[in-house]
């Protein structure tokens, strides 16, 4: 009797059409982790501080933005800004634009909470040695605070960065040309979805592991510095 299970035949899956269908998808999923990791940090700062300005005016559009965004999936702040932002700007944006845009205003939010938690392990006598020679409180961040809060959250930072790298593959649900999607086109092209989805598994577990390791490795060097 012939066997029914399933036989797996990855040989169609060449170095030639690895380059043809995924390297582009790989490619626009590092752009987009890049692009929104620095994006998230640089508004993430921005949001940090007017959550730590002590000013009510600041501290609650901060807190309200903040809190909003970390309690939404991210699946669906893609798909909205993907289908309601061309309804108000009355022009269709692109779904990978859409996607940079989303990436980078809803990971500001937890790059935010990771500033915040880095500004305040700073100690206080720090900021009032700093007015005491007559900084401001901007020079004071920028040039006492700041730097160390980095420093201090940079493993935190990278983390979340990977965890960023891993939800790239959900702008799949508005079908931006990212990583999976280069994996999916080639399966259906070679009539061949399972395989392609196990190597597309097995190609973040690589990616991300690496990452993290490395991570790990600079947490270690940190802690030795400190």
């Amino acid at each position: 009797m012939a066997s029914s299970g399933l036989q797996l035949d990855f040989s169609f899956l060449t170095v030639d059409v690895l380059a043809s269908y995924v390297s582009k998808g790989l490619w626009f999923s590092v752009q987009l982790t890049l692009v929104a990791m620095i994006g998230g940090i640089v508004l993430g700062t921005l949001l940090a501080l007017m959550r730590l300005s002590g000013r009510k005016s600041l501290e609650m559009p901060a807190a309200a933005y903040v809190n909003v965004m970390r309690s939404i999936p991210l699946v669906m702040v893609i798909l909205w800004f993907f289908l309601l932002i061309p309804l108000l700007i009355g022009r269709p944006m692109g779904a990978e634009l859409s996607a940079v845009i989303t990436f980078t205003l809803f990971e500001a939010a937890y790059y935010a909470e990771i500033m915040r938690a880095g500004i305040q392990s700073i100690s206080r006598g720090q900021v009032h040695a700093g007015y005491a020679v007559g900084m401001t409180y901007r020079q004071t961040m920028q040039l006492i605070v700041l730097p160390q809060a980095f420093r201090n959250m940079l493993p935190v930072l990278l983390t979340q960065t990977v965890i960023l790298f891993q939800d790239t593959s959900l702008v799949y649900a508005i079908g931006a040309y990212d990583l999976l999607k280069g994996f999916e086109i080639a399966g259906k092209n070679f009539n061949r979805p399972v395989e392609t989805y196990l190597v597309a598994t097995v190609v973040y577990f690589v990616i991300c592991f690496s990452l993290s390791m490395l991570v790990k490795r600079l947490q270690k060097k940190i802690a030795i510095i400190r």
